[in-house]
């Protein structure tokens, strides 16, 4: 992961510093942009979010004053810091095509087809992408391999895929706050200065607390659900499978090579990477696929004939190319979020946000909002733990707070909200990879309303709130009329 250093709004020359009316001025921009673009014109997003980046580019040049190579640096760092995401798009489409091609995906259709009932499959899935997500330490990984399958699991059991969508999301988010493999869980600990696991730890309540709820609810859906299934639909997807795939132990090799490199700490990318070559491998041992046709599968993707149209659906695939739809989206975001950082909006807004603290609660509520909010200006879940926990820190010295308090409200309202957004990195590659639009799965995507509200109930009940030392605590909590009052150092 390329480090990231934002402009801070004390490392501006206050000559070239931007107004916070000027600052808004983009935004506005950005929303008018999208508004009319996606709702009025119903147009994909790249042509909106490229009027965004001519109307910002003009605006930081001819009214801000920077010069042209300060806005190409400015996108040539963002999208410096994303090509590690970028590359991981590629890389999961491509492997997508592969598993697909090898039988793998259809294979873990067909067992899992025996496995699971309607009732149970949500909270099961949830708890399920949780633990694998916990293990390899990436919410990116569990979806684009067990996600992709749970999605094909849920269509045959009647489940609607953005509910399945919404439940593999909340588990494997929960699972990568989590894990202390997960490079958005280790970024929050190192920009906020705090020690990683006293970084996790000090998640974990408030993570169990959302997770619960969410499981609750999603087992509220699936007795909803029980029942709906046709008698026969089962051994009818289960035929339409064998009909095309040779189903056996051995098309799950690729699932053992990924899953195994990613629980030895290999980073996602050449995990990935190595599961393509494993799905590409497995295709011709196991399937019989040619050289050639295999490695088209993973680079044009899939559409098999199996005789059941809803089969062929869910076992469609872009493969590597179809992966450039989502890929243009992403690095038209990421161009526009580096516009806005270099010419300081970012900073500016992030500093006016601060001064709206006066208490813990209030120091909570701006930092979910600020790291909501960089989620939805820069479209990358990175910029949204960065900018939030290296702007907010000496607010939180201020009040007397340990630095973990400000690294979960950053992981808790950052990494988790990413999903929601249709053009941030997160929202990208999920809709893209479970195959269901961001606005379709995000009603059932629970945790990542829950999340953020249980850190807001935290700041304003003090609960988990953790102080540098009991005066500190005492104090703070008599300025701020009671709001944050907690034992000092409970955890």
């Amino acid at each position: 992961m390329v480090e990231f250093e934002p402009r801070l709004f004390d490392d501006i020359d206050p000559s070239e510093r931007p107004s916070l009316g000027a600052a808004l001025v983009p935004i506005a921009g950005m929303i008018v942009f999208l508004s009319v673009g996606l709702i009025a014109f119903d147009l994909d997003p790249q042509f909106p979010l490229f009027w965004g980046i001519a109307f910002t580019g003009l605006f930081a040049r001819y009214h801000l004053g920077l010069s042209w190579e300060d806005l190409y640096d400015g996108i040539a760092s963002s999208l410096l810091m994303g090509m590690r995401v970028i590359l991981i798009m590629f890389t999961v489409y491509a492997l997508i095509a592969s598993w697909i091609q090898a039988g793998t995906i259809p294979g873990l259709m067909y067992f899992g087809l025996e496995l699971f009932t309607p009732t149970v499959f949500l909270p099961v899935a949830a708890i399920l992408s949780a633990i694998i997500s916990f293990a390899v330490g990436s919410s990116w990984t569990t979806a684009g391999t067990l996600g992709v399958a749970l999605i094909g699991i849920g269509s045959g059991l009647g489940i609607s895929e953005p509910m399945t969508a919404g439940a593999i999301l909340s588990g494997a988010y929960t699972g990568d706050k989590q894990s202390p493999l997960s490079d958005t869980t280790n970024l929050a600990a190192a920009v906020t200065d705090t020690d990683l696991y006293e970084h996790i730890n000090a998640m974990r309540a408030g993570t169990l607390v959302a997770f619960t709820i969410a499981v609750l609810l999603y087992a509220g859906l699936g007795l909803r659900a029980a029942g709906a299934i046709p008698a026969d639909r089962v051994a009818s997807i289960q035929a339409a499978i064998e009909s095309t795939y040779v189903v056996s132990p051995l098309v799950f090799l690729p699932v053992v090579v990924t899953f195994g490199l990613a629980l030895r700490g290999i980073p996602a990318l050449p995990t990935l990477g190595t599961g393509v070559f494993a799905g590409v491998g497995t295709a011709m041992l196991v399937q019989g696929t040619g050289f050639a046709a295999a490695w088209s599968a993973a680079q044009s993707g899939t559409a098999p004939e199996t005789g059941m149209e809803l089969v062929n659906g869910l076992l469609e695939s872009g493969g590597l190319i179809g992966g450039a739809w989502i890929v243009t989206i992403a690095i038209a975001a990421l161009a526009l979020g580096g516009l806005l950082e270099r010419a300081g909006v970012l900073a500016v807004l992030s500093h006016h946000l601060g001064r709206l603290c006066h208490n813990v609660a209030s120091l909570t509520g701006v930092t979910a909002v600020s790291a909501v909010s960089m989620n939805i200006l820069a479209a990358e879940q990175y910029v949204s733990i960065v900018v939030p926990g290296m702007t907010l820190g000496n607010l939180y010295n201020e009040q007397g707070l340990k630095s973990q308090n400000l690294s979960r409200a950053i992981e808790a309202s950052g990494t988790t909200t990413s999903a929601l957004i249709p053009w941030s990195s997160g929202g990208l590659f999920m809709a893209g990879t479970l195959g269901v639009p961001t606005l379709s799965y995000a009603p059932y995507y629970f945790f990542g309303f829950l999340s953020p509200l249980v850190l807001l109930f935290m700041g304003v009940t003090g609960w988990q709130i953790v102080y540098a030392d009991r005066a500190d605590a005492q104090d703070t909590a008599a300025k701020s009329g009671g709001a944050g009052s907690v034992t000092a150092g409970e955890d």
